[in-house]
């Protein structure tokens, strides 16, 4: 445990943004799911829907720090293969 004032702050300050990035990754994860599921049951519009949705999800992920640019244009390719 730390000793010194700034560094409990820095532990607390660094959990919120664990926490935070966690909810972010979670969400991206679960529109990839999403679209994935559209995907194979078929349907043209609600897959164009939810991949229209994932591959803004990404890009907030991105803008947010959660994500690196290489690992979203990835994660877009894949969806975008599967369309």
């Amino acid at each position: 445990m730390a000793n010194i004032r700034s560094s409990e702050k820095d532990i607390q300050a660094s959990e919120k943004r664990r926490v935070q990035n966690l909810k972010v990754r979670s969400a991206v994860r679960t529109y990839i799911r999403r679209f994935r599921e559209a995907a194979s049951s078929g349907d043209d519009a609600k897959k164009q829907e939810s991949y229209k949705t994932a591959q803004s999800m990404i890009d907030t992920a991105v803008n947010k720090g959660v994500l690196k640019p290489q690992t979203a244009a990835r994660y877009k390719s894949r969806l975008s293969a599967l369309l």
